[in-house]
């Protein structure tokens, strides 16, 4: 007796037709789910995007020297990012900082890793770990070298807005 093989070809026109659709909603579904992911991925991008943008500009303005004298009090950190020292009283100097209402006290960066931070520090012959103390004139009213805690840069914050 002979095999008979079976065909996998579907043997009338309506298991075609319904074979068809089948893979036409599976495209449209793979279509639509990748809309959704590049819809997702767009989002995710955008705002990954405006957090470094956000961050890049506060960066900017925390290092700009020229708001010293700027009618309100302002505090200088002559800052090496190398440094851990400088990076722990930036730290501390933030904190204390914070114990403020907003604009009261201005905070600035002097990197001396840049040619106009390494001009400032030499301008006041400090060394870095450094917090310079201006008043709103820009008159140099404190210098504060060394490590310090929050809550007594905060005294020293505070003698500066009461004059």
């Amino acid at each position: 007796m002979k095999k008979q093989r079976k065909s996998t070809k579907p043997k009338d026109r309506k298991s075609r037709q319904n074979n068809t659709q089948q893979q036409v909603s599976a495209g449209r579904r793979n279509f639509l789910r990748l809309g959704r992911n590049i819809g997702i991925g767009a989002v995710l991008l955008g705002g990954t995007g405006y957090v470094f943008a956000q961050n890049f500009v506060s960066m900017r303005h925390e290092h700009d020297l020229t708001r010293v004298a700027n009618g309100r009090p302002t505090v200088v950190q002559i800052h090496d990012p190398q440094c851990s020292l400088c990076r722990s009283l930036q730290a501390d100097t933030r904190k204390a900082l914070d114990m403020f209402g907003e604009g009261e006290l201005d905070y600035v960066v002097a990197n001396i890793r840049t040619a106009k931070g390494k001009t400032f520090q030499n301008r006041y012959g400090v060394p870095h770990v450094t917090l310079l103390l201006f008043d709103g004139k820009g008159e140099l009213q404190e210098v504060l070298q060394g490590q310090r805690g929050a809550y007594e840069l905060r005294n020293h914050f505070q003698a500066l807005l009461d004059g």
